[in-house]
């Protein structure tokens, strides 16, 4: 998930190492759980998870209940290992197998491998704890194994990486990197970190510093895995600045090929799709983005009316072509958050957000299929506007853009007062346009040559730039109706 919320810019890569730390202290949580003697209690829990997510109709029980009753499968799963794994004390096959793990190379490996194919250190090492309970391994064996657990947890992250951006790629490898830094920093003594860790690890009526109490390996288990996380975070933190310049070194910026990342939605993550409000947030950063685009498109529509520059017509129309893809990825992403187990104010987000989305591709549609013919239609003729009708036209654009910029700063932050605000601008650039129109007239009459020639392009170039401004305004108008209505 953090390479997600890094992969959307939620936040930025030097944010997230103090966040893959913090984490690596709280995953530790879970396997001190697991330490706990709950396995007689295992098919209770099994039966509360299980009539807590199949009867209740409420989405936070349900999800409460699956995790409840996942956490009594991984302790009845545990019970029946323990029980079937009590012969194997005197299997002297499955014992010289089990030598191997003395080697604390060997050890990390395969607690690397079995972490990385489960991706989950926690399940990986309640496997550890059945066999520690059975005496079938020291905990000088089982720390190469919960060293290698905590490299394996780090496969995920970098799987996840793969098609991602640069920074997002320095997530999965910082994560790495840590681990094996600390596993290169607590290899060489592992004998004193298990002392250690038996000292630290009481149980009432034992020698703890016995290696023969199999009863008190799963919590020593379970200590050494968050002591081996603590003392890296204590190394780790002060220099978090050095490791992520250093990282950024490693993984420098570059630059990419326009071809290659024509047509891409930059915030969308298919991941965060079963969290609502994270995926929606997303979407809105992106419908702003393809805002912003649209907007651009405006600005730079009219020095083509000015000047014959047909270069610059084909650019603008290939924008479009991307306005478009981002639409269809926009709303295909919308209708999946809305499949999810939604509450009612959500829905209607996802309503607001596909409205908005369609208005500014509409936008976008008026320039390429109306606004770049019409261009390339007064350059083919060679028709000059007057100077004073260039100029309207320039003042009345303007307008436009500003209306647009209002809409995008609307939607970024609703609220009834920008909305009356949108509406007064629409009205009185409503009237700015029949102004317009009625000087144009005055010039027709007067017969200004320039006037006589591009009378209808200009008309219709106003005309078009008032619809751009009317579905800014669109925006703000259904945005607030949906805001008062849910709010009713």
């Amino acid at each position: 998930m953090l390479v997600s919320f890094v992969q959307a810019q939620l936040m930025t890569f030097a944010q997230s190492l103090g966040i893959i730390l913090g984490a690596s202290i709280g995953t530790t949580f879970t396997v001190q759980l697991i330490a706990f003697k709950l396995s007689d209690f295992s098919l209770l829990i099994v039966g509360i998870g299980f009539a807590m997510f199949f009867l209740s109709k409420s989405k936070n029980i349900k999800n409460l209940g699956q995790g409840i009753l996942g956490f009594g499968i991984l302790f009845l799963g545990m019970w029946l290992m323990s029980d079937a794994m009590y012969p194997l004390r005197t299997y002297q096959p499955f014992i010289n197998l089990l030598l191997v793990l003395e080697n604390p190379i060997l050890g990390i490996l395969i607690g690397t491998l079995f972490t990385g194919i489960i991706q989950s250190s926690a399940a990986f090492l309640g496997i550890v704890m059945v066999l520690g309970s059975q005496g079938l391994i020291t905990l000088e064996a089982a720390i190469p194994l919960i060293l290698g657990s905590n490299l394996g947890t780090s496969m995920t992250a970098i799987l996840s990486s793969i098609n991602s951006t640069r920074e997002a790629k320095r997530v999965a490898l910082a994560h790495s990197l840590f681990k094996i830094l600390g596993i290169l920093l607590f290899v060489w003594w592992i004998p004193t970190f298990a002392e250690l860790v038996r000292n630290f690890s009481p149980i009432e009526g034992m020698d703890v510093s016995s290696p023969d109490n199999f009863n008190a390996i799963p919590r020593q288990i379970a200590n050494a895995h968050t002591f081996f996380n603590i003392l890296l975070t204590i190394v780790l933190l002060p220099g978090i600045n050095i490791a992520a310049n250093l990282i950024t070194k490693i993984l420098p910026d570059i630059e990419e090929d326009e071809d290659e990342t024509q047509f891409k939605t930059k915030y969308l993550e298919e991941d965060l799709i079963s969290t609502p409000v994270l995926a929606l947030s997303l979407t809105k950063a992106e419908i702003i983005r393809m805002a912003l685009k649209v907007k651009k498109m405006v600005e730079d529509i009219l020095p083509p009316f000015i000047e014959n520059n047909p270069d610059k017509l084909d650019e603008i129309r290939e924008r479009e072509e991307e306005i478009d893809f981002l639409n269809i990825k926009i709303n295909r992403y919308l209708r999946k958050i809305s499949q999810e187990s939604i509450a009612e104010e959500r829905s209607h987000e996802v309503f607001q957000m596909m409205h908005t989305s369609t208005e500014v591709e509409q936008i976008g549609d008026i320039i390429s299929k109306r606004l770049i013919p019409l261009a390339e239609k007064k350059n083919e003729l060679n028709i000059q506007f007057s100077e004073e009708g260039q100029k309207e036209i320039e003042e009345y654009h303007l307008t436009t853009i500003k209306q647009i910029s209002r809409a995008i700063d609307f939607f970024k932050d609703v609220n009834l007062q920008d909305a009356k605000h949108i509406k007064r601008k629409y009205k009185k650039y409503r009237l700015l346009e029949q102004e317009l129109r009625k000087t144009h007239f005055d010039r027709l009459i007067d017969e200004v040559p320039e006037t006589l020639e591009s009378s209808q392009i200009h008309l219709e170039l106003i005309e078009l730039l008032k619809r751009i401004s009317s579905h800014s305004t669109n925006i703000a108008r259904i945005l607030l109706e949906w805001s008062t209505t849910s709010s009713d």
